[in-house]
């Protein structure tokens, strides 16, 4: 079976536990599936591990939920004792580990809009009003129409549907095999929700400073069209002393694939545009940032190419 990729490091977290000290720590977050790392799942012996080391130092766990029924339908194929279970019984197990959740339901809650966060705690709910009226409103002054709650109460059931999930992750295989014979660099195994180009391996010529995922979304966009999104320097950088620059550990490029919407011609169509980007790529160049927000620069920094 493939492996859990997307599983916490619990020897680093016993670390980062002892080097800050739990009081030092306000919750520990897991993401299902780990989109950093390429879409990559976490299985339930990892979860249930964390939740042991953090439960020793009262330490509350958070769940990031987006793509939740993706990570249950990757337990019930990859991890042993749960090949029969429902995709919403191994859905209740993960998140009984939880102290809270949250979740964007544009993912695994099949919704065009929305999201909530929920946790077990009363305390912390009134927090979370408190701090909703002191930027928003109160809670009864409107929030999602009713009809975008009705879709997110049936996207949440629906996406643990085993059949859907079987025809979504059909789609991105689909996908990996139409590039994998061209020798195109990606994450393997592949995700449930994408496929994930190595912008590094793509594009050896740019440096990291020269943003070469970023060099990589444009060259695809030029080509084709096609909307995809850089997950390395820019969105996930930090400063490496002994190197005195910034950098990623991956430098990714995810083509996230639409639920319920592209047909075999459309995914036929993506693959060659990735073919010819791929067969010019030493014409691909990097990018300087010469604009960037205090917070989150991925989402409005500018860039400019570098010559």
């Amino acid at each position: 079976m493939a492996p859990f990729k997307g599983n916490m490091d619990t020897d680093r977290l016993k670390e980062c536990i002892r080097q800050y000290g739990a009081e030092n720590i306000p919750f520990c977050m897991i993401t299902v599936t780990n989109n950093t790392g390429g879409g990559q799942p976490v299985s339930m012996a990892n979860i249930r591990e964390v939740k042991t080391i953090l439960a020793a130092h009262n330490i509350p766990l958070v769940i990031d939920a987006c793509r939740f029924a993706e990570n249950a339908y990757f337990i019930r194929e990859r991890e042993d004792g749960y090949a029969d279970a429902s995709l919403t019984d191994i859905a209740a197990e993960l998140f009984s580990y939880a102290d809270a959740a949250t979740m964007s339901c544009k993912k695994d809650g099949l919704a065009n809009i929305g999201g909530f966060l929920i946790c077990n705690d009363d305390r912390w709910a009134e927090q979370f009003k408190n701090m909703l009226i002191l930027r928003e409103g109160f809670p009864t002054y409107g929030g999602l129409a009713g009809r975008d709650l009705e879709v997110i109460a049936v996207g949440l059931a629906e996406a643990l549907d085993y059949d859907y999930q079987v025809y979504r992750h059909a789609t991105v295989q689909y996908l990996r095999k139409k590039l994998e014979p061209l020798g195109i660099p990606m994450v393997r195994p592949v995700g449930g929700h994408a496929v994930f180009l190595d912008a590094k391996a793509f594009l050896p010529h740019v440096e990291p400073l020269r943003y070469p995922g970023i060099g990589l979304v444009n060259a695809i966009y030029l080509e084709g069209g096609i909307r995809c999104v850089e997950l390395g320097s820019v969105m996930f950088g930090k400063f490496d002393e002994q190197r005195n620059e910034i950098a990623a550990p991956l430098e990714l490029v995810r083509l996230a694939i639409p639920r319920r919407v592209y047909t075999q011609s459309h995914f036929d169509y993506l693959a060659e545009v990735i073919e010819h980007v791929w067969n010019h790529r030493d014409t691909i160049n990097g990018y300087r940032l010469v604009y960037q927000p205090k917070f989150l620069r991925h989402f409005t920094g500018h860039f400019e190419p570098v010559d």
